[in-house]
């Protein structure tokens, strides 16, 4: 993405606070054949731990820790194909909701970064009960406040966005697919 230049994509977002199923879905995406990405979040964290780092030093330093994930997300959303109908775990404008949680002062490479974005549609997955495990620390209050603020972030930007009630997860994937083949 070094250019100014907004691209339409066809390019749909999973996303939704901790522990609302979002790798899961992606993952019965991928096994029904759909290009899907990763989360950078716990992606940065097997990296960093494979280097020495315990999850607790990397959180420590939040907004080296948000530029590392953004950093990522950027890297990666800047390698898709814009044609490709592409399934996103997160995107760039999850970064907003977490810099606004842990109430980080948003820099120029976020605001850059939400200047280009574009989604065909944008699917936020109702929560489930959470599960905390090495990377995901958060508390329920913690979960309530990261998926309110990813839904506002979403609701104020322009691309369709669509709340995934919860389902099981074959359930949940189908209403998703039906979302885009009714497009």
């Amino acid at each position: 993405m070094k250019s100014n230049k907004i691209i339409k994509t066809n390019w749909c977002v999973i996303t939704g606070g901790p522990s609302t199923g979002k790798t899961t879905t992606i993952n019965m995406l991928a096994e029904r054949g759909y290009e899907t990405t990763i989360e950078h979040a716990r992606h940065y964290i097997d990296t960093m731990r494979v280097k020495g780092q315990t999850v607790e030093e990397l959180r420590s330093n939040k907004r080296e820790f948000q530029l590392g994930v953004l950093d990522m997300q950027i890297e990666q959303e800047a390698s898709i194909n814009p044609k490709d109908l592409v399934f996103l775990d997160r995107a760039i404008p999850d970064a907003l909701a977490y810099y606004r949680f842990l109430k980080l002062e948003v820099d120029e490479i976020l605001k850059e970064a939400m200047r280009k974005v574009n989604y065909k549609k944008v699917f936020v997955l109702d929560k489930l009960p959470l599960i905390n495990d090495y990377a995901r620390l958060e508390s329920e209050n913690d979960q309530n406040q990261i998926h309110n603020l990813i839904t506002e972030v979403y609701e104020s930007l322009s691309f369709p966005v669509v709340h995934v009630p919860v389902l099981p997860p074959l359930e949940r994937v189908n209403f998703i697919l039906n979302s885009i083949k009714n497009n």
